[in-house]
Parts: C-alpha cells; structure tokens; sequence
C-alpha cells in the first residue's frame, strides 16, 4: 500500500460515495487507476464493506449504553455459546472480548430506558453464564468517528 492508496482510503472512509471522477480529481489521477486501486483495496481486504451512517435519533433510539458482562464459567464451549448469543441480540451493535474486570463490553442502542430495562432482564439476563452486568449511560457523545487513523 503506498501513499496514494492511503490517501484514496481517506477519502473514501470521509465520503464512500464519491465518483471515481471525483476521487479522480482529488488525488491528481484518472479515473481508470482509481477504479483499479479499489477493486485491488477491495480485493485484499483493506476495505471490508461500504454502509450508510444513520443518525440514531432519526430512528428511534435515542439511548445508548455501555454494557459491561461478567461470565460465571470461561470454559471454551461457555464463551462460544456466549459470543452465539449475543450476536443474535439485535439491541447489541457491538461486542468486544476484553480484559480486566469484565469479560465483554456491549454497545447497545435502544429507544429508552424502559426498552433497556426489558432488554437486561428478557433477554441479556436469559443467556446461560451470565455472572455480573454493568451498565454505563451516554449523556452526550463528544466524538464518533468510523474512520480509521492512518
């Protein structure tokens, strides 16, 4: 990858619906090399995926949490069904494995409170292995960016 392909990367993360003409205009090339540099960016894997951004308000869900998880048990098989679990839960926009005190932090959007509330105890709670559940409410988000640094 060289600077040129870094730069397309850059533009593409600020707006994935840019012209090829336009990323043309924009890196100094013409269109053929743009469209060849992506489908080989593509190709190898530096771009996984395009998707919109969608403003969470606009759909309803207005509150986002920070959902810390604790497991009883951190037997092979009881973390893979954990991790099967939580990938069905549409409420769950993320999951991490991390280390320190919790085993797993979750990103989980809902409407509000009550949604949230319903979604700890019905389903979140109902998942076998389950130790300790923390939650950690945004009041404001300061910065969220889907780019990467590079």
């Amino acid at each position: 990858m060289d600077k040129t392909d870094k730069a397309l990367l850059r533009a593409l993360q600020e707006n994935a619906k840019l012209t090829n003409k336009e990323l043309a205009a924009q890196l100094g090339l013409t269109i053929t090399p743009v469209h060849e540099r992506i489908k080989k960016l593509e190709r190898e894997g530096y771009i996984s995926h395009y998707s919109a951004v969608v403003n969470p308000q606009k759909v309803g869900l207005a509150l986002h949490v920070f959902c810390s998880v604790s497991l009883k048990d951190h037997q092979k098989e009881f973390i893979e069904q954990f991790e099967r679990d939580v990938m069905a839960l549409e409420e769950v926009l993320e999951c991490y494995h991390i280390g320190g005190q919790f085993d797993y932090l979750l990103k989980v959007m809902v409407k509000d409170m009550e949604t949230y509330r319903m979604f700890v105890s019905q389903k979140l709670s109902e998942l076998d292995n389950i130790g300790n559940v923390q939650s950690s409410f945004v009041m404001s988000e300061i910065k969220r960016s889907a780019g990467l640094p590079f």
